[in-house]
């Protein structure tokens, strides 16, 4: 016999032929598709229909060209609305740079962007439109513009995949003058995100390189069934190169993904709920997981890395009437990092649309939040830019000296909120005078901007239902300032609570007219002042059980009406 055989009208090897026999049905047909039918047969419809929804569309059989210069938006829009035409399959994008503007994803649509492929957005603003689709108004959580490389509005069973590249050219959009146009013609709001999706269900991206983003990389508005998966984001050449941004988004998951960015990594604004975050990492100038406004909860974050960080890994902020409950992060490794978490609520600023409310909107509730398993080390000294990145931020005087932040105002509802298995090294260098203020304050917005903190690890006030479990504080260099304080809290344990002191601050832990805490098996682990200093006539029942506070001054000393009364002491060595 031959060593050769006719397949397909071609000559092949009888290795090449058996390799085809190998090869699941659709990647046969894909590939017989890619190797051997015309470009005119491929822009056809096949006699059989058997093979609807499975068919591949070559964007090239559609007239893309690939050569990093030719305009290929309306190829790619021809093979995707082909495609859903024929109930779906899989748009390819080949080796090739692909210069695109503006496209819709559409339902039941693949669009798989092969290994030496790249969709490059173009540096022309011209090539981009808003999604009119996408409404734009007062609430904060739409009105960051709707213009996008690729969108989807009310679609479903879309992905994008891998393991090709999505450029989105950022820098294009950044004016290097302020005051000037970018040199795309464009900025501001107009900006392209990587991937904008609105009222979509079943949307997934996987195992993909997005590059370079003028805006925000994925934005995700009002659906659901989200699935993220293998990305890698590199986001920093732009303001507000955020990573991911939910927007009331339910039953989402975010999964083995690299994002640098240089802000918000992974935001969830409004009502996101069902959401899971896992075996990732991040590294961001702002917040990683950043919560603002509407009804948030029934988050599990876990598993990650977060690395250079500077504005605060975990930060929660909400407008009057928000929630934010049954939240967990757990497993997570802090290096290098500001913050690192701040919850902080309050009334804010009144909005002239509150006057014509019928009544006050309620007020902000933060409950049932858990941080699990957590250590790592908090900076005192953040860079004013990001490495890999091409923008100075620069960086406020409160973002050195932070800590941990519990602060509720006015009428808000900060409760239930507990730490386990916490363990952090803090970079230090606080002085008295930081440590000596008692006017923090009386604000919710940027942790920043309550200013340097007067405890190097925790603060908290106007909270109640805290737990602290194995939470060990310390300190890479001399700090002055007290390691925790609690102002007007209510219902606090500690237990198996180890923390470094100073001999030089007022105390180790300070108590603000607050109640009902016990301290059991404390351990202060360097000479140090008085172990707790308590403030204010208002104090009670305060318990300190066991535990070893010997190498502190004293147990318990007293200010400003504070007095034995309010305290007990058991066991204490």
């Amino acid at each position: 016999m031959s060593n050769t055989t006719n397949f397909m009208g071609s000559r092949l090897s009888r290795r090449a032929w058996l390799g085809k026999m190998a090869l699941p049905a659709s990647v046969a047909v894909a590939a017989g598709m890619l190797d051997h039918e015309t470009a005119s047969a491929r822009t056809k419809p096949a006699a059989n229909a058997d093979d609807l929804g499975a068919r591949v569309y070559n964007i090239r059989s559609y007239g893309a060209k690939g050569d990093k210069t030719t305009i290929d938006t309306a190829a790619l829009q021809a093979a995707i609305d082909a495609c859903t035409a024929d109930g779906g399959g899989t748009v390819l994008v080949p080796a090739g740079t692909f210069v695109i503007g503006t496209v819709e994803l559409k339902s039941n649509v693949t669009l798989h962007i092969a290994a030496g492929g790249t969709l490059l957005g173009s540096g022309d603003g011209k090539q981009y439109h808003a999604v009119d689709a996408i409404p734009l108004h007062g609430d904060t959580t739409l009105n960051d513009g709707n213009w996008a490389l690729l969108f989807a509005v009310h679609a479903n069973n879309i992905t994008i995949e891998g393991p090709g590249t999505i450029d989105g050219q950022g820098a294009q959009f950044h004016s290097p003058v302020r005051g000037t146009p970018p040199p795309s013609g464009i900025g501001g709001n107009k900006r392209p995100y990587h991937i904008l999706v609105y009222q979509s269900e079943n949307f997934s991206v996987r195992n993909i390189s997005l590059l370079d983003c003028a805006y925000h990389s994925i934005r995700i508005i009002e659906s659901q069934r989200i699935h993220l998966d293998g990305i890698y984001i590199h986001n920093r050449v732009n303001s507000n190169n955020d990573g991911f941004h939910f927007i009331s988004t339910q039953y989402a998951t975010v999964s083995n993904c690299i994002v640098k960015c240089g802000d918000d990594a992974c935001a969830m604004f409004g009502s996101c709920q069902y959401i899971t975050v896992t075996n990732s990492y991040f590294s961001t100038r702002w917040s990683v997981f950043r919560f603002g406004g509407g009804h948030a909860g029934n988050i599990a974050v876990s598993n990650c890395v977060l690395h250079e960080v500077y504005g605060c890994p975990m930060k929660f902020q909400g407008d009057p009437g928000s929630q934010f409950e049954n939240i967990s992060f757990s497993d997570l490794v802090l290096d290098d990092v500001t913050g690192p978490i701040s919850i902080s609520i309050g009334k804010g600023h009144p909005r002239a649309s509150d006057a014509t409310l019928p009544e006050p909107p309620p007020p902000v509730v933060v409950r049932n939040i858990s941080f699990n398993n957590i250590h790592g080390s908090v900076t005192t000294n953040p860079p004013h830019q990001l490495s890999e990145g091409t923008l100075g931020v620069g960086s406020r005087p409160g973002e050195g000296h932070s800590a941990i932040v519990l602060n509720a105002i006015d009428d808000a509802v900060l409760e239930n909120i507990s730490f386990n298995n916490v363990h952090l090294t803090f970079g230090g260098g606080g002085t008295a005078e930081e440590g000596a203020r008692r006017d923090v304050p009386k604000v919710f917005g940027e942790y920043f901007e309550l200013g340097p903190i007067p405890a190097y690890g925790l603060y908290a006030r106007n909270a109640r239902g805290l737990t602290l479990q194995n939470v060990r504080l310390q300190v890479s260099t001399p700090d002055l300032r007290p390691a925790v304080i609690f102002d007007h809290v209510e219902d606090a344990v500690f237990n198996g609570f180890s923390v470094q002191g100073n001999t030089e601050t007022e105390s180790v832990l300070r108590f603000i007219d607050s109640k009902q805490a016990l301290i059991t098996a404390a351990r202060v682990l360097t000479p140090s002042s008085p172990f707790l200093q308590l403030e204010g006539e208002a104090n009670e029942s305060i318990i300190i059980e066991g535990g070893d506070l010997s190498k502190a001054a004293s147990v318990v000393v007293y200010k400003n009406g504070a007095s034995e009364a309010q305290v007990k002491l058991r066991n204490v060595s």
